[in-house]
């Protein structure tokens, strides 16, 4: 009898030392996953200041309705269809690099995201915050993108006018199809649809503000998990 109850007691502490190696592991195995989920939001960081520069870019010629296509292939993650819509080519490489990007960056999270949800690790704490933070980073993007649709168009009032399809009866001179009479009815239209320009802008700069504040929320929570793990 003694020796069967010394035999219990071994199989009680190994079975203990099994567990606490398995959790031991489990820990290692979340550390790693959750740094290389900072990792990600740093290549996300990085992959905006190449955006900017594509801003930037428009800003010294690049036609506005090719840098909106741009944007809304990068929202719908589809940088082909911006290619089949005649990108210019000077930017077709760095166009490319950003939207690989932020698909790699979009696809690894949601690995990630997927892991913390099996069995292996049980964590649907930490799945549900990735899920937070790509949600809002897909949110930021979009806002980003029309922020800057809205730029390039400027207010309704100082939008510069075409006068491609105006009559030429002499050189130099033209009869303007946009010459109007100004009346305080086409005051007052002019003066809501500035009002709903500004508006919108307002709406998108603060949307990307408030995504902004909540992804760095979520990334602290992240922070202090690892603070957490690396001191046990």
């Amino acid at each position: 009898m003694e020796e069967d109850f010394d035999f219990g007691k071994k199989v009680s502490i190994n079975d203990s030392m099994d567990a606490a190696e398995q959790n031991a592991s489990n820990s290692t195995k979340i550390l790693l996953l959750l740094r290389g989920f900072l990792g990600i939001q740093q290549r996300r960081a990085e992959a905006y200041s190449k955006l900017k520069r594509v801003e930037q870019s428009t800003e010294r010629g690049i036609n506005p309705k090719l840098w909106g296509r741009l944007v809304e292939c990068l929202i719908a993650e589809g940088f082909s269809d911006y290619m089949a819509s005649g990108g210019e080519l000077a930017y077709q490489k760095l166009c490319s690099e950003i939207t690989i990007e932020f698909n790699d960056c979009s696809k690894k999270v949601l690995e990630m995201e997927s892991l913390f949800q099996s069995p292996d690790y049980q964590r649907l704490d930490l799945a549900q915050i990735l899920r937070a933070v790509q949600d809002q980073e897909k949110q930021k993007l979009h806002l980003t993108a029309t922020i800057q649709v809205l730029k390039k168009a400027g207010r309704p009032s100082e939008r510069l006018v075409s006068h491609e399809n105006c009559k030429y009866t002499k050189p130099r001179e033209h009869e303007c199809v946009h010459v109007q009479e100004i009346t305080e009815a086409s005051g007052t239209e002019e003066a809501e649809a500035d009002a709903e320009y500004d508006n919108a802008l307002k709406e998108a700069i603060k949307g990307v503000q408030d995504a902004v504040t909540a992804i760095n929320e979520h990334l602290e929570e992240v922070r202090y998990e690892i603070e957490a793990l690396e001191a046990d």
